[in-house]
């Protein structure tokens, strides 16, 4: 390893605080806006390119999605916090050791999801909320994103590698070139050689391969503080066991995110067809922007709060909370502002069929009530899977998710037919925020006693 690969780790544990968070989330910030523009140009080339039953069934490959970062956070984000500890550690064996092993699980776990998904995705789709009218844009769209599948979890893998071994410029570069060619090749392929969906698809998997040969590029280089060599790649049960502890609460989370966009999709097509779907698909994309902004946050925060963690250094820790929670919580704020008072501006990019366009509006305008205390709840439940405690942020992840919203969702919408659906997320935002700030508050009576 270089001094300045050392120098890089350990500035986690000296630089000041402030400093230290705009140098790590900034990136992260850009990285995870422009991913989240990436998703959102796709819809809208699919909305405008190919037609408002393409955006309803691209809103039915969601629970797909979910399903397929579920296993990929199941690897990185515990492998980055590993990561992040062992350097505040000076462990920088087991910190390589560990990136060995996300190389070698995103491989298996990427070629076990897609053989199976190959396989039974018809079934899948109608199971997830397809129609004898979306299935056919939702099939020709998971099929080519599936056969890719193995790059995508590469991808995000190394990634999260990449930002907590004291890289977020490059992490963030990474990202951006991402969004940057599928940018480019989302027009060409879906309006010049017409190839609809799949074209979109193409785009997303091809953009991501090229982003992946330049991570490799960066990890085969023996100057870096975490890099590739011989004897690392072998899987190490202790790490795989330690790895997959911490990844659970976000594996649970994604795990749980597709059970409950099969209870959405499901019930708004019991109650309002392929167009409520669509509206869903529109709304959840403009409200995974702000999302991504706070993840980007969360993921700035992350290498900070495990290395000054592993170091025992609880202020820092505790000055690292504060400073996220309160950004993220400005970011929300913006997010209601913007659903609740411009949700027609909004919408309007991705259709210019007008029903769609007025069920998306409400949707949006209802989704985003409580918005202003969720960055807050999201910050929190990244705090403890950041420090490494799994069974709080498992817990923190089922809250919304499972305890809150999906009785809401088999509960509401028989009294309130689809805005049952539309009411039951800010409802659960706001109970799962509450049971967050107590747990919050108890970890910071702990940290007081060190």
């Amino acid at each position: 390893m270089t001094k300045s690969g050392l120098t890089r780790a350990q500035e986690l544990g000296t630089k000041p605080i402030g400093s230290l968070l705009a140098q790590y989330a900034l990136p992260s910030i850009i990285a995870m806006t422009a991913s989240s523009l990436y998703n959102m140009v796709d819809s809208i080339f699919i909305g405008q390119g190919v037609g408002h039953l393409a955006i309803s069934g691209l809103a039915v490959t969601f629970p797909f999605m979910n399903l397929s970062a579920a296993f990929g956070t199941l690897v990185g984000v515990g492998a980055a916090t590993l990561i992040s500890v062992g350097l505040g550690q000076k462990d920088y064996d087991t910190a390589e050791k560990v990136l060995g092993n996300v190389v070698t699980l995103n491989i298996l776990i990427g070629i076990g999801f897609t053989v199976l998904s190959l396989i039974f995705l018809d079934p899948i789709l109608y199971f997830f909320g397809a129609s004898a009218d979306t299935i056919p844009y939702a099939r020709d769209y998971m099929f080519i994103i599936l056969l890719g599948n193995i790059i995508t979890h590469m991808y995000f893998g190394l990634n999260a590698a990449l930002r907590a071994s004291g890289h977020p410029r490059e992490a963030m570069i990474a990202t951006i070139n991402t969004v940057v060619i599928n940018t480019i090749l989302d027009p060409l392929f879906i309006f010049v050689f017409g190839w609809g969906i799949q074209g979109a698809a193409i785009a997303t998997v091809l953009s991501q391969t090229i982003s992946l040969v330049w991570q490799l590029r960066i990890f085969s280089n023996p100057d870096e503080v975490l890099h590739f060599s011989k004897g690392i790649y072998k899987l190490r049960a202790d790490l795989v066991k330690r790895s997959i502890a911490i990844g659970l609460s976000p594996f649970l989370m994604n795990l749980a995110s597709c059970l409950i966009v099969i209870f959405i999709n499901k019930g708004l097509k019991f109650y309002g067809g392929d167009l409520a779907i669509g509206a869903f698909g529109i709304a959840n994309r403009v409200a995974f922007i702000f999302a991504m902004i706070v993840m980007g946050l969360n993921q700035g925060m992350q290498p900070i709060a495990g290395f000054n963690f592993g170091a025992q250094q609880y202020h820092r820790v505790n000055q690292v909370l504060r400073l996220t929670i309160f950004f993220a919580t400005i970011v929300m704020t913006v997010a209601f502002i913007v659903g609740v008072f411009f949700p027609n501006i909004v919408v309007r990019a991705f259709t210019s069929h007008n029903d769609l366009l007025q069920i998306s509006a409400h949707a949006l305008r209802i989704t985003v009530i409580f918005f202003p205390i969720v960055g807050f709840q999201m910050v929190t439940t990244n705090f403890f899977q950041s420090i490494g405690m799994a069974k709080k942020a498992i817990f923190l992840s089922l809250t919304r998710q499972l305890i809150f919203l999906l009785p809401c969702l088999i509960i509401l919408p028989h009294y309130f037919q689809t805005d049952g659906v539309w009411w039951s997320m800010p409802v659960s935002d706001l109970l799962a925020s509450l049971i967050a700030g107590f747990m919050l508050y108890q970890q910071f009576q702990e940290f007081k006693k060190h």
